[in-house]
């Protein structure tokens, strides 16, 4: 066959083979559930994370983040313009070129200015986060976006500390490494469900490992975290992995909020879903303010965090109130209606409050225009509500069918200030109760009036048709709830009606992240316990003791206690290990060709026992041995070597002994232990436990 033939027929027959894995591929990925941070195990590969979602989805949420990291690319470029110009502004002494330098500041300064109006508006953007499967519209709520950041580089940095520090080869981690990368990777795009929040906190959780493997206090590796604020895209880059642990923590309180807002809220399911989210989201930001400080962006400053706090405890109370006249819209009685009427009431009682925290410095200028409308908003329609609710109440039966607990509860609801207000608390005719009642519906038309006056003088809320609809919707309701009651000729008509108590009987309680439900394996397991073998300890490099015992049976010399690692405990003096260079305190990485980091104090003892005469051992020693106390008292006076029974084991110490003979010893049994549950027992230098690091 004439060769050009020849490699046509192979380059097809490559192609069909490439066709073909290409569908296999296809479908190993149509089977693998697309869920963010989940261990996924086949029998080639090792386990792994499924990554987040596909960026490169066009989907209106997609659409909207790509966006935000675009404008928050430009504001940066934008801030590096406008610092260099200030510099050579300060620095020039030339007026020609400082008038050129002023003019070239204020065209930087209108295109920030653009740019964070963009910014805002998207932050504004929050009907793209909203259920759009339901018929009917509801009241939206809102959501926040999450933190962008750059990619970072870990390979080159954490290899060269590896070689340093651990004194092993890099190469050895890169896979470790590539994990790691791709992690962080996949959290910038998690998916709007739970398996996105388990892939932040499972990545936040990895952070403690990679913090005390990677990062000593006392000197830097020259990786930078930089992360863009959430509202206005301004950058901040810090060198600590708090500010990382912080930002990933205020995505997945983010995320929840996204999660919460894109609920069926026409449902019980839903509402309750709502619920939850929001006070997971609540609980996110509270532990962030409690165990982060001096944060570098206004996103995760004590002020703004506390507000986002409040923000969403007031959501969470919407939507409980929401459920509840889902739950009483088919067996509502005047009790009812008054219940309802003081939840109403006190949902915006609280989104009163959230005004008064969001109005303040320096919240009220950092935070979008649009969320304080729609907080106003909020206010009045519930207040709206709780006036409609107690109207319709009093409409359900006569007076003379009340009994004497809904008259207790209407003097408990409703307050009079006795000036402009009504004197009627409790009616005692019809004509009161009608009297009344319609002084409730009209406040009620007064308040959703306001509530739509509020919304159209907003110009971003002006255009949110959902949120119009579900205002004029409640309106057209009332006002037929109005026209159906006739005429009083009735002077106090006039007055307005008593002020609603705000009161709830229902207690909403923050839900903080729960770490331990989203353990991970520590990827750089392989340097050794953590405790031991992290960026702040020191410790010489590795050395090789060979010991070779004679034909008289003379011992080693040496004994060893605990484990994981295990450490020489006592070195006899003139014996074997004493001239082969060992000590007391050394820790056995290595026995032969086995690295023994993470081994018990019976596998070493049994390693040991197996090598007969001849041991190999890799030992270092602590440079701060300071923390290295031993736990029970060395026995040296008849029996050389030896050790308590409660410390450690003598490894055929100085006497004659049998070969390889080792006396065990009785070890006290260990409770397992969560790094991420704090103790309240009393630590000592080698427990695992940390305290909250503080943002510098």
């Amino acid at each position: 066959m004439h060769p050009i033939l020849e490699q046509r027929r192979t380059v097809k027959r490559v192609a069909r083979v490439v066709d073909r894995c290409s569908i296999e591929c296809k479908k190993d990925t149509m089977n693998v559930p697309i869920v963010s941070g989940e261990i996924v195990e086949d029998d080639i590969h090792k386990p792994r994370f499924v990554r987040g979602s596909d960026p490169r989805v066009a989907t209106c949420r997609g659409k909207l983040q790509n966006k935000r990291s675009k404008l928050n690319q430009e504001i940066n470029k934008e801030l590096r313009l406008r610092a260099g110009a200030e510099n050579l502004f300060k620095a020039t002494t030339n007026r020609k070129l400082r008038e050129t330098v002023a003019l070239e500041l204020s065209f930087v300064n209108s295109n920030l200015q653009l740019l964070k109006e963009q910014l805002a508006e998207l932050n504004s953007s929050v009907e793209l986060y909203q259920n759009i499967d339901s018929e009917e519209p509801a009241m939206p709520m809102i959501p926040l976006g999450l933190k962008e950041t750059k990619d970072i580089d870990f390979r080159d940095p954490f290899k060269d500390f590896i070689l340093e520090h651990y004194s092993e080869d890099g190469a050895n981690y890169e896979e470790a490494i590539a994990d790691l990368m791709d992690t962080r990777q996949a959290t910038r795009t998690p998916t709007r469900d739970s398996a996105g929040i388990a892939l932040l906190l499972r990545y936040y959780n990895q952070l403690y490992f990679v913090e005390r493997r990677f990062f000593p206090p006392d000197r830097s590796l020259g990786i930078y975290f930089e992360w863009f604020d959430s509202l206005t895209g301004v950058p901040s880059c810090q060198r600590t992995v708090a500010f990382e642990k912080a930002s990933i923590l205020f995505n997945a309180a983010a995320l929840y909020t996204q999660f919460a807002a894109k609920q069926d809220r026409r449902s019980a399911r839903g509402l309750d879903q709502a619920i939850d989210a929001f006070l997971r989201a609540a609980g996110t930001f509270r532990y962030i303010h409690e165990n982060f400080t001096n944060a570098p962006s206004m996103d995760l400053g004590p002020d703004m965090l506390e507000m986002l706090v409040q923000l969403m405890l007031a959501q969470a109370r919407e939507c409980l109130f929401e459920k509840l006249e889902f739950q009483s819209k088919d067996g509502r009685n005047i009790d009812v209606s008054l219940d309802l009427a003081q939840e109403a009431s006190q949902v915006a009682a609280v989104y009163n409050d959230v005004h008064g925290s969001i109005s303040r410095e320096p919240v009220r200028d950092y935070v979008p225009e649009t969320w304080i409308s729609l907080i106003l908003v909020k206010r009045e329609h519930h207040l709206a509500l709780a006036h409609k609710h107690l109207a319709l109440g009093l409409f359900d039966r006569p007076v003379a069918e009340w009994r004497s607990e809904t008259k207790l509860a209407l003097e408990r609801v409703q307050r009079s200030d006795g000036k402009t207000q009504l004197d009627v608390i409790v009616p005692r005719d019809e004509n009161e109760r009608k009297l009344l009642g319609k002084a409730h519906l009209r406040e009620a038309l007064v308040l959703h009036e306001e509530s739509q006056r509020l919304q159209r003088m907003c110009r971003d809320l002006k255009a949110k048709q959902a949120l119009a609809k579900v205002l004029k919707r409640v309106q057209e309701s009332t006002v037929e709830s109005y026209n159906g009651i006739g005429d009083e000729d009735d002077f106090r008509g006039l007055l307005d009606p008593p002020d609603i108590i705000a009161s709830t009987k229902f207690q909403l309680n923050i839900t903080h992240p729960d770490f331990g439900q989203h353990g991970v394996e520590d990827l750089f397991r392989s340097l050794g316990p953590v405790a031991i073998f992290s960026a702040k300890r020191h410790w010489t490099a590795p050395r090789l003791i060979q010991l070779q015992r004679g034909p008289d049976g003379e011992g080693f010399g040496f004994s060893v206690r605990g484990d994981a690692p295990v450490i020489i405990a006592a070195v006899d003096h003139n014996s074997l290990a004493d001239l082969g260079g060992m000590k007391e305190g050394d820790f056995i990485v290595g026995i032969g060709d086995k690295d023994v980091k993470w081994a018990s104090h019976e596998q070493v003892v049994r390693l040991i026992k197996q090598s007969g005469d001849f041991i190999h051992l890799k030992l270092v020693t602590p440079m701060d041995r300071n923390y290295l106390k031993k736990p029970g008292k060395i026995v040296n006076q008849h029996d050389k070597g030896s050790v308590s029974a409660s410390s450690s084991s003598g490894i055929s110490s100085g006497q004659p002994s049998p070969a390889g003979s080792v006396t065990t010893a009785h070890v006290t049994k260990k409770l397992p232990w969560n790094p991420f549950k704090k103790s309240t027992t009393q630590r000592d230098s080698r427990d695992l436990t940390f305290d909250n690091v503080i943002l510098r």
